[in-house]
């Protein structure tokens, strides 16, 4: 098992108190734009004194050393025309409307279909709703970062992305793979990229058309996903600004066996050989395997694991959980979501939940239900919020962030 926890701190005497022990830490430094070296520190644990429940985010974050901040300022969301009701499932498998809503609490998923936009094209709608909220132009774009696990090229979907939103200066483009937790990953390497490499405009896709790997005959899993891009713009800031406050990352590959879609060989009429001089080779062609899960074991790893790193997470951040305004998940399953906000006491009415109307959308399920939220004005400027993803991998991680 491999973790990763956060905090930057902004004042060298604060940052080892008398009454604290030392710590292990690294330094990462940079040069900038105006020749001036910069340096930054980050540990992976520390020491501190309870925060009172009643204090806000700018006076109770732990100090940090970082030279600038970031801060989420646009984000978009772009979804299939296609939408598939639990009905229109429950033509394909033994299903119902009501078998389905009451286990998962979703009633309908958009899917891309063979007349419909590629998620190439989805990603750079969601892109372009992100850049136009935050009223930047694509050539201010210095990296875009493109987290799926359903590229519609193997070597990745993230330059066709750049390319789709007409970046005329090549800036680097990627794609990050972590399923369901890959927004979560893709939006702690944003603020990394700009805390400790110069970046000033970071994109932040998230996108998967999981349909693609759904066994429709599979009850148990064909009802679940959908298909959808959502996007954030990062910014560079002065670091009174800094709207990521703490985070918590983890993975266990010993629980992949639970939620996996491997490689498998395609069958093959004759087999290739070479007379008989290498044995098994040239290899079979491959490929992959509908999504497999062991649904139950999924839901207790979420349940226990994910409010352990919310709370990880605050407690790096200084914060509690009664001083965020919104909790906001990765859309899985509805008993998740009401689960882990009991655990963290925070009421239905601060947890922010559009599952009803897409379905797990793997990467795009965060920023989706975040761009709606903003839009809707349910979200304002200086609203902190508590997110995690969560999946395959298995994968998991928190970020305590404040939206503008």
């Amino acid at each position: 098992m491999a973790n990763t926890s956060g905090f930057f701190a902004t004042s060298i005497p604060s940052l080892r108190p008398r009454n604290l022990p030392l710590v292990p830490s690294f330094r990462s430094g940079f040069r900038s734009s105006d020749g001036i070296s910069r340096v930054i520190f980050c540990s992976s644990s520390i020491g501190t004194e309870k925060v009172s429940s009643g204090a806000s985010p700018s006076e109770s974050r732990l100090p940090r050393l970082v030279t600038r901040g970031c801060k989420l300022v646009g984000c978009g969301s772009a979804v299939p025309s296609l939408q598939i009701s639990n009905d229109d499932l429950a033509k394909l498998v033994d299903t119902n409307d009501e078998w389905i809503s009451v286990r998962t609490g979703i009633r309908n998923r958009r899917v891309i279909s063979g007349k419909d936009r590629s998620l190439t094209a989805l990603a750079a709608e969601a892109a372009r709703g992100a850049l136009q909220m935050a009223q930047v132009d694509p050539d201010d774009v210095d990296l875009i970062l493109m987290c799926t696990s359903t590229p519609e090229d193997l070597f990745g979907s993230a330059p066709q992305v750049q390319k789709a939103l007409g970046c005329k200066r090549n800036p680097l483009s990627y794609d990050i793979t972590a399923a369901c937790s890959g927004f979560l990953l893709g939006l702690v390497s944003a603020c990394s990229h700009i805390r400790g490499g110069g970046f000033s405009n970071v994109l932040v896709i998230g996108a998967d058309a999981l349909s693609r790997y759904v066994d429709w005959s599979d009850r148990a899993s064909c009802i679940l996903f959908g298909d959808a891009a959502g996007a954030v713009l990062v910014q560079a800031c002065d670091t009174e600004e800094d709207g990521l406050f703490g985070f918590d990352l983890h993975s266990d590959g010993d629980g992949q066996r639970h939620l996996n879609a491997g490689i498998k060989e395609k069958e093959m009429d004759q087999e290739l050989g070479s007379n008989g001089s290498v044995v098994g080779f040239p290899p079979r062609n491959v490929t992959y395997s509908c999504i497999q899960m062991n649904g139950k074991e999924v839901f207790r790893f979420a349940v226990r694991c994910v409010p352990q790193s919310i709370e990880a997470a605050l407690q790096k951040a200084g914060l509690d959980s009664s001083n965020i305004d919104w909790l906001l998940l990765h859309q899985a399953n509805q008993r998740i979501i009401d689960a882990v906000a009991s655990r963290l006491e925070v009421p239905s009415e601060r947890v922010i939940s559009n599952l009803a109307n897409y379905g797990n959308t793997s990467a795009a399920s965060i920023p989706l239900a975040l761009d709606e939220a903003v839009r809707s004005g349910k979200v304002k400027e200086g609203h902190t919020i508590a997110t995690s993803g969560f999946g395959a991998g298995l994968t998991w991680g928190s970020a305590i962030i404040r939206w503008g």
